[in-house]
């Protein structure tokens, strides 16, 4: 039996994240000859290793967790969360600046010009996302 009520645990998601983001890197540098190539999930604008780069959980993990720990054990709340769908790369400054906020919520409370955020691509990746953790919750339920 799973306790609806137990508190946000990170080490299965984190885990799963790393071993997410070394096959990420790897397919990336693929693409790059050597050199990671990705496309930033908000700007749309192309970076490289070397750039300052974060890998991101497009919906949190913790706002995942919290929504699904009363069906889900942690490890299969990390499948969901690292689902590939939901894990994409952006600037470091982005991913800073929005925190554990979800992206309705940060997309309103900055200026999007300020980060150069591509509105339409930005929510596409939200949908990819969204789609894709809906996919794998059907998966494990």
């Amino acid at each position: 039996m799973l306790n609806p009520n137990r508190p946000y645990w990170r080490k299965e998601i984190d885990d799963l994240f790393n071993k997410v983001k070394a096959k990420l890197h790897a397919e990336a540098q693929k693409i790059g000859g050597g050199t990671a190539i990705f496309t930033d999930c908000y700007t749309g604008k192309e970076l490289r290793g070397g750039d300052a780069y974060d890998y991101e959980h497009i919906r949190s993990a913790e706002e995942i967790f919290m929504q699904y720990r009363d069906r889900l054990t942690n490890e299969q709340i990390a499948e969901v969360v690292n689902c590939e769908a939901n894990v994409k790369v952006t600037l470091r400054l982005i991913n800073q600046s929005k925190g554990k906020r979800t992206f309705e919520e940060w997309c309103t409370s900055i200026q999007v010009d300020k980060y150069n955020i591509n509105l339409p691509h930005a929510q596409a990746s939200v949908r990819q996302a969204d789609l894709g953790i809906q996919k794998a919750i059907k998966k494990l339920l």
